[in-house]
C-alpha cells in the first residue's frame, strides 16, 4: 500500500533504503468504509492523511447547521486539515470518507520525526504544504471570481473522478451553491 506515495516521492527524488525505511516505519496504512469521520471538529487533527484509493472530504457547519464541504480529495493526494494540524490546534472540520477509502497516515509527531532525520522527506513535506496554500489561496480566488456554472466546468475537466464517486449534494457545496442550482446547470450543460 506505500508503493503510490514512494512513487510520488520519488518522481523527482532518488530515495535511500534507509529513507524507504523511514518511510515504511512512520506511515500508517488504514482502510476506512464509507462515511466515516476520520477527524472531528473541536478536536486537534491527529493525522495527515494520502489517499492511495477513495474519497475524503473536509466539511464544517455554517451558522444555520448545514454542512459546507471546503475539500474534496482525489487520490493520489495528501488531505487533512492543514493549519490545524501544522500548529496543533483545535479544527473547525471534520475529515469524511465519502467512498471506502485505503489510506496512509503519519501523526504530527511521527512527521517531525522523518523530516528531522530525512531531508529527502522534509524538502517533500515543505512541497506538500507549500501545494496546499496555492490550492487554497487559487480556489479562494476562483469562488471569487467564477461563476457557479465555469466552477463546475472546470471539475469536470480536472478532476471527473469526483462527478462519478462522490454524493452531488458535497459537490454542490463544494462549489459554493444548492444542489438545485447545481441541478439546473447540469440540465442546461446536457441541451
Amino acid at each position: 500500500m506505500h508503493l503510490p506515495l514512494l512513487k510520488l516521492i520519488s518522481k523527482d527524488i532518488i530515495l535511500s533504503e534507509k529513507e524507504k525505511e523511514l518511510f515504511e516505519q512512520y506511515f500508517e496504512p488504514v482502510f476506512f468504509l464509507k462515511n466515516c469521520i476520520l477527524e472531528e471538529e473541536g478536536k486537534i487533527p491527529k493525522h495527515l492523511y494520502f489517499v492511495v484509493s477513495g474519497f475524503l472530504r473536509l466539511f464544517h457547519y455554517n451558522s444555520k447547521g448545514n454542512e459546507v464541504t471546503t475539500n474534496i480529495n482525489c487520490p493520489t493526494g495528501f488531505i487533512t486539515s492543514y493549519i490545524h494540524f501544522i500548529n496543533q490546534t483545535k479544527s473547525d472540520e471534520n475529515l469524511e470518507s465519502v467512498t471506502d477509502c485505503e489510506l496512509l497516515r503519519i501523526t504530527k509527531a511521527n512527521l517531525d520525526l522523518l523530516i528531522g532525520q530525512s531531508m529527502v522527506f522534509k524538502d517533500f513535506s515543505i512541497s506538500v504544504f507549500q501545494q496546499s496554500l496555492f490550492y487554497h489561496e487559487n480556489r479562494s480566488k476562483e469562488m471569487a471570481i467564477l461563476t457557479a456554472e465555469e466552477r463546475y466546468r472546470k471539475l469536470m475537466k480536472n478532476y471527473p473522478d469526483i462527478l462519478h464517486n462522490v454524493p452531488l449534494h458535497y459537490i454542490a457545496s463544494f462549489l459554493g451553491m444548492n444542489p438545485k442550482s447545481l441541478s439546473r446547470i447540469r440540465k442546461e450543460m446536457i441541451r
